[in-house]
């Protein structure tokens, strides 16, 4: 006799459907990849902040992560995408370095990283465990999650070049709404079968998860800067 989980398939709204299993298996090496690219990227910013190494600036930051984004694309079905994967986290973990440097310099800026790390950690577990369990269709909040970060985006970008603080960090506040809703967007794809990828599916959560984390950072930061 087959064995009876081979035999079930999840419907999705992405067309046919995903054996169980497969979607059980990306999702468990999606997160295993998720925690040993955390820790990783983790390191470096720890590494970043002790050696007081400077920022990358906005053009090399924009250089590697488009880039790098693009070699995994070309590689994602190769073993050389999680080299890969881990250089992208590493580098992000070096830009965090500068702005957890900043933040702790602050008076209150140890209670903040920790506010923001076990914010983010909750946030997480919480959406994750909903997406792996609602039998809701959140297909529809792909593109409008996509046009708030496009929005998002140009805002901070406006905030930064005019210096308006109050505008950054009303764009902090959206980006982690949106980087939630994220999380909560790309598991449930990952569950229905919409991405059968586990190196595509962790860079998407890991970009995720590191917004979230920086922008309650950055808010957890600027309340703890008032005291």
């Amino acid at each position: 006799m087959p064995h009876p989980t081979r035999t079930l398939a999840i419907a999705t709204p992405y067309g046919g459907a995903v054996d169980r299993d497969t979607a059980h298996r990306v999702l468990r090496n999606t997160h295993a990849l998720l925690s040993m690219t955390l820790l990783f990227s983790a390191a470096v910013a720890a590494a970043a902040v002790a050696f007081q190494l400077p920022a990358p600036g906005l053009i090399l930051t924009l250089v590697a992560y488009f880039g790098l984004l693009f070699g995994i694309h070309k590689l994602k079905n190769r073993s050389s995408a999680v080299g890969l994967v881990f250089a992208l986290t590493g580098f992000m973990g070096w830009t965090l370095g500068p702005l957890l440097s900043r933040t702790l310099a602050l008076p209150s800026g140890g209670q903040a990283v920790m506010l923001a790390l076990g914010a983010t950690g909750a946030v997480f577990l919480a959406l994750s465990a909903y997406a792996t369990t609602t039998r809701r269709d959140l297909s529809w909040m792909g593109g409008f999650l996509f046009a708030g970060m496009v929005v998002a985006l140009l805002a901070g970008l406006a905030a930064m070049f005019f210096q308006i603080p109050a505008l950054a960090l009303t764009v902090s506040a959206v980006v982690a709404l949106l980087s939630a809703g994220l999380i909560l967007f790309e598991t449930k794809q990952i569950v229905d079968g919409g991405e059968t990828n586990y190196v595509l599916a962790t860079v998407s959560l890991f970009v995720s998860v590191f917004n979230l984390f920086t922008s309650l950072l950055q808010l957890f930061g600027f309340m703890g800067s008032d005291e």
